[in-house]
């Protein structure tokens, strides 16, 4: 297994916002191993908040990783809340037998806490990786974040959806949140469906998780026996889970294992049935808008695997 670099002496200073999820919990593992994880905050997505929380503590335990989990928002800004059991199951995390959590979280304003952190550090990023209501409260609530923090990766969107023919579940589940994000006016990555779709836990790949030894690594496996074991189930071709979460955090550490294009980006918030739709402005007009976005378009997915497989390792003792 060819094998990257241990964390470099100034890793980027990040906060995770997370609704652990199979993916988010890779997406933790990564962050654990190539950045500095100011803090992890929840939100209500996959899972309600309760579980997400509980979820975010366990991984953040089980890496020993030395930062706060703040729970957020148990609801989006003005919708129901919606949540992900058929892909992830009842818990969030359904698949491995997992510890008991250490601990509640260090809060329940996960809002808060972005914002003094923020104002406290300049020039952190902003890690979204669930619905974006965290991030649009924060935003909205202390409008001068936007130019303190590096920027905003996200996971969400593409130019197809999951959980409607036009949307992607997180900003399906919140998308007011998102149009908050989309429109801060700062640095915004994102990672969307037609990126993470190439990003899959294959059978293969997962066997490489079980190889590993150690004792993180076989219950990450079986975290992903279930999240691909629900994906292969509800569609007709494909092979393996998209491991959507970790992308947004690579496309920080390893950005060369990326392709990406300037696009000027919107959120629907208004269709009856495209709520949560991420608009490209694709026209060839020299009055179009200035783009807001960098659209990850595509991925070195081999090479991403041994970075997430480096990490399990590093962690699996």
């Amino acid at each position: 297994m060819a094998s990257y670099n241990a964390m470099s002496p100034n890793p980027l200073p990040i906060i995770l916002d997370c609704d652990p999820g199979h993916d988010d919990a890779m997406a933790i593992v990564v962050a654990a191993r190539h950045t500095n994880v100011i803090g992890i905050t929840s939100v209500s997505g996959n899972a309600p908040l309760e579980s997400t929380t509980r979820n975010a503590i366990i991984m953040r335990d089980l890496l020993g990783l030395d930062c706060p989990v703040h729970s957020g928002a148990e609801r989006p800004l003005i919708r129901e809340p919606r949540h992900a059991v058929n892909v992830h199951g009842k818990s969030g995390m359904d698949g491995a037998n997992l510890p008991a959590p250490s601990g509640p979280p260090a809060s329940t304003d996960a809002v808060g806490y972005i914002i003094e952190t923020c104002r406290a550090q300049e020039g952190i990023w902003l890690v979204p990786i669930g619905p974006m209501t965290n991030i649009a409260l924060a935003l909205r609530s202390a409008p001068d974040l936007a130019g303190r923090i590096a920027g905003i990766s996200i996971m969400g969107g593409g130019r197809f959806g999951n959980s409607t023919a036009a949307a992607e579940f997180n900003l399906w589940c919140d998308p007011e949140a998102a149009d908050v994000v989309f429109r801060y006016g700062g640095p915004l990555i994102m990672s969307g469906l037609d990126l993470t779709h190439q990003f899959q836990a294959t059978p293969e790949r997962i066997a490489m998780v079980h190889a590993l030894p150690g004792t993180l690594a076989p219950i990450l496996a079986e975290l992903f026996e279930f999240f691909s074991g629900t994906y292969r189930s509800r569609h007709h071709n494909i092979v393996g889970a998209p491991v959507h979460d970790p992308c947004a955090v690579m496309a920080l550490t390893h950005p060369h294992l990326f392709t990406r294009r300037r696009a000027h980006v919107q959120i629907e918030t208004h269709g009856t049935i495209t709520a949560g739709m991420t608009l490209f402005d694709d026209r060839d007009l020299k009055d179009i808008p200035e783009p807001n976005c960098d659209v990850l378009t595509g991925i070195d997915a081999d090479a991403a695997w041994l970075v997430l497989l480096e990490a399990i390792a590093h962690f699996s003792h």
